[in-house]
């Protein structure tokens, strides 16, 4: 099985998007390449590009999101960190047969169209990872 490829993006969870965004953008210089409503989440999400990685910004759309969840019980900052793999697939099926726990067994649609799941924060020392496959694009 391939290593993943690279950090996709970092999760960071906030109250207000509309609030911090100015701080990413004017601040520190980075270029915000979309605004996104992820209803199945209950989150609204903002994609910062830097490098060949994003920031993520996270803002719960219900009370009943688990990023409001998080919110309430850590405060802003740092949710996730979600790492690009080829075939998700193959990826979650490995850590199945390591026995460690994921929060979600078979992947999902997450922002962009990308397939997604994410492993327990249990199998990794307290930090929740997402694993990200991105859709094949063809640009020809």
């Amino acid at each position: 099985m391939k290593a993943p490829k690279k950090i996709a993006h970092i999760g960071i969870a906030v109250h207000d998007m509309d609030y911090v965004l100015p701080f990413y953008t004017e601040t520190l210089g980075l270029e915000l390449e979309r605004v996104e409503t992820i209803d199945t989440e209950m989150v609204k999400t903002a994609f910062l590009t830097i490098g060949e990685s994003r920031i993520e910004l996270l803002e719960p759309s219900s009370e009943l999101s688990p990023v409001q969840t998080f919110l309430d019980q850590r405060g802003e900052g740092v949710h996730h960190v979600a790492i690009e793999t080829d075939v998700i697939d193959d990826r979650l099926q490995h850590i199945k047969d390591k026995g460690l726990p994921l929060i979600n067994e078979e992947p999902k649609q997450g922002a962009h169209n990308a397939r997604i799941a994410f492993i327990h924060p249990k199998a990794a020392n307290g930090i929740l990872f997402e694993l990200c496959e991105s859709p094949v694009r063809n640009d020809d």
